[in-house]
Formats: structure tokens, C-alpha cells, sequence
């Protein structure tokens, strides 16, 4: 077992779940950062079985309280942080610019933008300890796609990730801390469970026709499992050189629907 610490937004369950499971397997102890239901003491078990160590975190991520106080938590607990995968976050509802609520909009902001800040800002002190690695979960929306029409906050939230996460790197590199965006496609997950689609998307959708096969390189979505590689990948040592990047993990799909 290795002392490295690693927290990861969002573990309860699809790329978080999958992204734990595979840090602890490389030794790390893992801080499960989610809303406190069955799914995510599920994970933790998980990791427990296997022989690996893990703690569960109640926190709603538009709060900044609980996230200072998460983050403190941690450094109690364990002194340090190493791995910090910032990777929950919401699709909220679909809309027309013209008919989008102003709270939806602020909705998604605060929850994948503002909450990225946050849990960064706090945890830095933490990070400084050995230096570390930021991964930040961004998508190819907002970044090399843009025809998924009624998307414009989720999209514009995930390009403002990229941008901060360049902006990090380079203000952190002299602690020997990395920032990287991972921008995945379709991934079989559950984050549809918090989409809400707006009857004025209708009026403003552009009618396209892409060739069959969405993801040209395996015809498929892709697997938590796939985008969890990445994620260990890019907490490990083999990225030491690694940081300010953008990775896309698609399959291909966002250059045929760009």
C-alpha cells in the first residue's frame, strides 16, 4: 500500500466509481466526495474487499462551506493529498438561449465551473505537501463540439474547465503540481438522471444526419472502465511531464460530429 491519497468528485457511481476502484487498486487510499447515499458506501466497500482504503464525504458541490470543510477533513486525516480528480458534475436542463431560466444556467455553472475552483483553491496546501495531480473531468461539448444544440451552458461550463485547468498548470508547475482536462464522449453512465430536456430545444434544432457508427473507432460508447485507464494514467508517475493538457477520450466521435 502506498501513502499516495487520492479524492474523486462524484464516486458514487459511472466514471468516479470506476476511477476509485482503479486508483485504489494502484495503491492509493481514496476520499469519496459525493452525496451520501447507498451507491457510494457501495464503492467503498468495494475498494474495502479488494483490501484497499476509502472514506465517504457528504457534500453538495455548489456549497462552499462543505467543501473547505471536506477538504480539511482529508488533510486531517491523512495529512496530504496527491490525486485530486474533480470529476461530478450535471448536463441540467436543455434550452433554447432565448428560453433558457437564468437559475439553470447559474445551476450548471456553480455545480461543474464554480465547484472545480473551490475544491482546487483548498485543496493547493494539501497538494504542495509532495506536489500531485489534478484531473479535472471536462467533455468534448464545449471543446471540439458544438452541434448539440440546447447545450450552451453545460458546454460553456466545460470550456471554462479547460481554460482553468491551462491557467492552473502553469501557476502550479512550481510546486510540481499537474492539471490536466480529460474530455470524454459518450460514456455509459447515469448523469441523464439529472438532464432536463426544454420543449423549446424543438425550435431551435438544426437538423443533421450524421453517417452511422457515432464513435468510428469502436462503434460504441465508451466504458467507465476505458476513461478510468486515463484517469490512473494521468495520477501516476508515467505522466510525470504531463500538464495544461486537454485528452480527449471519444473514440473518434467528436471529429466526425464536430
Amino acid at each position: 500500500m502506498s501513502n499516495k491519497i487520492a479524492v474523486v468528485t462524484g464516486g458514487g457511481s459511472g466514471i468516479g466509481r470506476a476511477s476509485a476502484i482503479k486508483l485504489a487498486e494502484q495503491g492509493m487510499k481514496v476520499a469519496l466526495v459525493d452525496l451520501k447515499e447507498d451507491r457510494t458506501e457501495k464503492v467503498k466497500g468495494e475498494i474495502e474487499n479488494k483490501g484497499g482504503e476509502a472514506i465517504v464525504l457528504d457534500v453538495d458541490i455548489k456549497d462552499e462551506e462543505r467543501i473547505h470543510e471536506c477538504i480539511e477533513a482529508i488533510g486531517d486525516k491523512w495529512g496530504q493529498i496527491d490525486c485530486l480528480f474533480l470529476n461530478a458534475g450535471i448536463n441540467g436542463t436543455f434550452s433554447s438561449i432565448e428560453e433558457l431560466d437564468v437559475n439553470d444556467w447559474d445551476e450548471v455553472m456553480q455545480t461543474n465551473l464554480r465547484s472545480t475552483f473551490i475544491f482546487l483553491k483548498y485543496s493547493i496546501p494539501f497538494l504542495k505537501e509532495n506536489g500531485g495531480s489534478v484531473i479535472i473531468t471536462s467533455s468534448i461539448n464545449g471543446n471540439r463540439t458544438f452541434s448539440n444544440i440546447g447545450m450552451s451552458a453545460y458546454a460553456t461550463s466545460k470550456a471554462g474547465q479547460v481554460a482553468f485547468t491551462k491557467m492552473a498548470a502553469l501557476e502550479l508547475a512550481q510546486y510540481k503540481i499537474r492539471v490536466n482536462a480529460i474530455c470524454p464522449g459518450a460514456i455509459d453512465t447515469n448523469i441523464e438522471e439529472n438532464t432536463e430536456k426544454d420543449e423549446a430545444v424543438e425550435e431551435v434544432e438544426i437538423p443533421v444526419e450524421f453517417p452511422e457508427g457515432s464513435q468510428p473507432l469502436e462503434q460504441k460508447s465508451g466504458s467507465p472502465e476505458q476513461v478510468a485507464d486515463l484517469v490512473a494514467f494521468l495520477a501516476s508517475d508515467a505522466s510525470s511531464h504531463i500538464t495544461g493538457t486537454d485528452i480527449f477520450i471519444d473514440g473518434a466521435e467528436s471529429l466526425l460530429r464536430g
